[in-house]
């Protein structure tokens, strides 16, 4: 395995895996013995960096989440894992009542909720402190300097370390951290939004984004991660659920003109490397020049054993550079 550094403080910053896990159908859809199978060989891989959120998985049951958080809490007191394992949480996208979802009924990002919901996810995961913690969704109806204020809070009390965001607009990424920066409170360091070789359309409405996907690192926002070198990318989704497995899993809004080119420039780097269409995938992010940290799942060993061996794949200047340029 290889690591980096997450975060600019000294006091805060982390030293992470290259390839985060995300446990977000862990307690829910994948039971127990298969969660902590997986776990457990992430761990022994020299895998160090975690992910969940407040609200998974609330879609599986009709309820409010916490399915994954409280799994963890349960894999970390029965291996007697400390601090040696960065576990990053969400909040902010919980249903505020069952049967609703985070679209019309979220929690949102005002102080009482980060507070509140900071303390459940601390208490569901067993710790004193949680090593990152995301502004899962935006929330327009609350102030940002409350939502920055009450973030930084927190960070200044020692229950949180590094705070991220996701699925929000880079301008408001980039207001959100100039407030904070005026006011001399550490602000977001990490940035969670879905990132994989091929490109959706950014301008296909849904529920949630009715201008657009926001939860997609369009060009605005690659562009802020190169020009603020203090921020790291953690990319959810990379292997799009499967769908370079299985196109038939491809979301309708990859379905344009560029997609085939960037399928065949994939296809012919895995055939030159023996590795599979998904390791070249995570090992094209790897080793970029923008600072990301895939996010992969997993519901097998196996599965997690195949991305794991990307951090492996070194991709020549020449492949690299053509499968930038396909399109």
């Amino acid at each position: 395995m290889k690591y980096r550094t997450i975060g600019s403080d000294p006091a805060r910053r982390r030293e992470v895996s290259v390839i985060a896990l995300g446990a977000m159908l862990m307690g829910s859809r994948t039971d127990e013995k298969t969660s902590f199978a997986v776990l457990d060989r992430y761990v022994e891989a020299g895998g160090t960096f975690i992910d969940t959120s407040d609200n998974y998985a609330f879609w599986e049951d009709g309820g409010q989440g916490g399915q994954s958080e409280e799994l963890l809490g349960r894999w970390r007191r029965s291996r007697g894992i400390g601090d040696e394992i960065v576990i990053a949480t969400k909040l902010g996208a919980r249903p505020l009542a069952a049967g609703t979802s985070y679209v019309d009924n979220p929690e949102g990002l005002s102080a009482k909720v980060i507070r509140e919901s900071s303390e459940r996810s601390r208490e569901r995961l067993g710790v004193d402190r949680l090593d990152l913690l995301y502004a899962h969704i935006d929330d327009p109806t609350v102030p940002q300097r409350e939502t920055v204020e009450a973030f930084a809070a927190l960070v200044a009390e020692g229950t949180v370390g590094l705070l991220g965001v996701s699925n929000q607009a880079a301008w408001r990424v980039e207001r959100a951290r100039a407030i904070a920066a005026a006011s001399e409170l550490p602000g977001y360091e990490v940035l969670q939004y879905a990132h994989s070789h091929l490109r959706p359309r950014t301008d296909v409405p849904d529920d949630m984004f009715p201008d657009g996907s926001l939860g997609h690192a369009g060009p605005d926002l690659l562009t802020y991660l190169r020009a603020e070198p203090g921020l790291t990318m953690v990319a959810y989704s990379p292997l799009l659920k499967g769908a370079y497995v299985r196109p038939d899993r491809l979301p309708s809004d990859f379905d344009h003109p560029g997609t085939p080119p960037r399928l065949a420039a994939l296809h012919d780097v895995a055939r030159e490397t023996g590795a599979t269409v998904n390791q070249v995938v995570l090992a094209w992010q790897l080793g970029g020049s923008l600072p990301i940290v895939p996010l992969v799942g997993a519901s097998s060993v196996a599965q997690l054993e195949e991305s794991l061996a990307a951090a492996d794949l070194e991709l020549t200047p020449d492949q690299r550079s053509r499968l930038d340029a396909a399109h």
